[in-house]
């Protein structure tokens, strides 16, 4: 069985920029162990397997896999795969745009993508319902060395943030992290994932072993905040573009800001030399946002293909 693939390089307009993005279009009759094994091959952050929907009102079934382990939800592979469906002539839209709907292990993901003269040009997805936030609990002096900065330097506000000082949390609307604002630009990137520290302070078992890293300004124009994401265990040292994590981030300024709607650009890639930009946009009633949304362009790359690996075994 030979298998199709495509990349992408998403939350960028410019090749060789952004979060690459492999999407294997026609995915049926693969196995958990098969695709865990492709993506492995394929090492990027991501891979996404498509399959026909499930239910009447889904565009496509996608499945995530990390180098490391399958995730229920992550932003650039929704954004990146609504883009290809659309730029592949796979799903017709009108030719300014509409709305597909990918049935992901977190539920079904709404994603609006804008077209203009039928050419698809950005995705944005709304985040599916699923809210968590819990206190991080470890002294500022140790969440700081877990990333090689003074304990001084955790927590950050500006007028970017809209809200008051920012205290370290762990947050989710599909997939957790453990958002770390710092004090500013330079110190994320100056920041360094201590790993020894990371197994103690984040083991099995804690709300998530994902770190985002979150300072208020930019190196961009319009830039807002500078973010970077480390995830050790799910083979992703480091990422240059987690729309799942400035989701998470959203649902984090929610409980944080006035109610209302609110908008920001993120930069991201930048220590990688892969600069992102992602944008960002709340709506927050009753102090917690009832919406998230996280977008950016796309770029296709290449196509390829590749044998299936041989089915896995069953005990």
């Amino acid at each position: 069985m030979e298998l199709d693939y495509r990349t992408l390089d998403v939350f960028t307009d410019t090749p060789f920029a952004g979060n690459p993005l492999a999407v294997f279009p026609r995915a049926r009759g693969l196995d958990d162990g098969q695709m865990q094994r492709i993506a492995l091959e394929m090492n990027l952050s991501e891979s996404v397997f498509v399959f026909p929907p499930e239910t009447p009102a889904g565009t496509r079934r996608i499945r995530i896999f990390t180098p490391g382990r399958e995730v229920p939800f992550a932003g650039h592979p929704t954004v990146g795969t609504a883009f290809y469906l659309v730029a592949s002539g796979e799903v017709e839209l009108p030719p300014e745009g509409g709305t597909l709907v990918l049935e992901e292990n977190v539920g079904p993901v709404r994603v609006r993508v804008d077209c203009r003269d039928g050419v698809p040009v950005s995705a944005e997805l709304t985040a599916a319902d699923e809210r968590f936030e819990a206190p991080a609990d470890a002294p500022a002096d140790r969440l700081g060395a877990l990333v090689s900065v003074p304990g001084s330097a955790v927590g950050a506000e500006g007028s970017a943030l809209g809200a008051g000082r920012l205290e370290p949390a762990f947050a989710s609307v599909g997939l957790p992290y453990l958002v770390l604002p710092l004090r500013d630009v330079e110190t994320v990137e100056a920041a360094a994932l201590d790993t020894q520290l990371w197994r103690e302070l984040l083991p099995p078992g804690a709300p998530s072993r994902m770190v985002y890293l979150v300072a208020p300004g930019g190196r961009g124009d319009g830039v807002d905040l500078h973010v970077r994401m480390f995830a050790p265990d799910a083979g992703v040292p480091e990422d240059p573009a987690t729309g799942s994590a400035a989701a998470a981030l959203g649902a984090y300024l929610g409980r944080r800001v006035p109610d209302g709607t609110w908008s920001w650009t993120l930069e991201q890639g930048l220590e990688m030399g892969r600069p992102s930009q992602l944008s960002l946009g709340i709506d927050v009633t009753g102090g917690a946002a009832t919406a998230v949304r996280v977008g950016g362009p796309s770029v296709l790359i290449s196509r390829g293909s590749m044998p299936a690996p041989p089915p896995t075994a069953v005990d």
